[in-house]
């Protein structure tokens, strides 16, 4: 399972001015604490700071690194912003994201061969978001077979089937579900990605909605997400999950999490 921390994102009021006024050490605690808490990648997203966006992204990821040691997933759909935090990036850095447009496609296809990053695929055409599974599963087709025909190894390919709000539409969360159980049947070493919050939006008690949406799509077959992991209670559900699905050896995580005081 892996966790990407999802905090470091200027479209989040807290961390916007912290970002322009140059806070190192507040967004350095930020990144500490979510690597603490677990997160295997520190999400690092400016895109709301379009006129400096490139500088920004530069001082972004100088800054988190200082702290953490954990590899960075790159947050823009700007490639010129994408190569300046690539090109300063350690470990195995994470591009999010690329999609099957093919304008975008063409643009950071070869930074992630460059750089020979993980890449977070977003299931979307030049058509827009698909409504339906069937949809989701044509693009899961065709970006696992472009992505690895130009040079990609499968396991470095996190497709993510976007999720849609199910205020909006009530069969949102099985087209999920559906294209999430494809994706590990017919590509077993290709992972599955999603940020959760989405699925809740414009209805009452959203975590709940949220954990409960994080359970069923590990039951099919998800293996990474992008979250807080500072809010403990869907951190528990991940690990209790992984140890109900026979993914931790001994529940060796989940007695460690307990350990810990994460269930307190």
């Amino acid at each position: 399972m892996l966790i990407i921390g999802e905090l470091i994102n200027t479209s989040r009021k807290a961390i916007k001015p912290a970002v322009e006024q140059r806070d190192s050490a507040f967004i350095q605690n930020l990144a500490q604490k979510q690597v603490d808490a677990g997160a295997h990648y520190v999400d690092v997203n400016c895109g709301t700071l379009v006129h400096d966006e490139v500088q920004t992204m530069e001082w972004l990821v100088d800054t988190v690194q200082e702290a953490v040691s954990r590899p960075l997933c790159l947050d823009t759909p700007r490639a010129e912003a994408m190569e300046a935090g690539l090109a300063r990036a350690n470990g195995q850095p994470m591009v999010n994201s690329i999609t099957a447009e093919k304008e975008r496609y063409v643009r950071i296809l070869p930074l992630v061969l460059k750089y020979k990053a993980k890449v977070v695929a977003l299931c979307m055409d030049d058509k827009g978001v698909p409504a339906s599974a069937e949809e989701r599963i044509a693009i899961v087709r065709r970006l696992v077979t472009d992505l690895t025909a130009d040079g990609v190894p499968e396991d470095d390919i996190y497709l993510d089937p976007l999720i849609t709000p199910i205020s909006t539409g009530d069969h949102y969360g099985q087209a999920v579900l559906e294209t999430v159980r494809f994706i590990r049947r017919e590509y077993p070493q290709v992972h599955a990605v999603c940020g959760l919050s989405n699925i809740s939006y414009g209805l009452p008690h959203r975590k709940i909605l949220n954990q409960a949406f994080m359970i069923q799509t590990m039951t099919a077959g998800m293996d990474a997400y992008i979250l807080d992991p500072l809010d403990k209670s869907m951190m528990g559900f991940v690990y209790a999950s992984q140890a109900l699905l026979g993914q931790d050896d001994y529940c060796v995580q989940y007695l460690s999490a307990h350990r810990s005081g994460l269930f307190e």
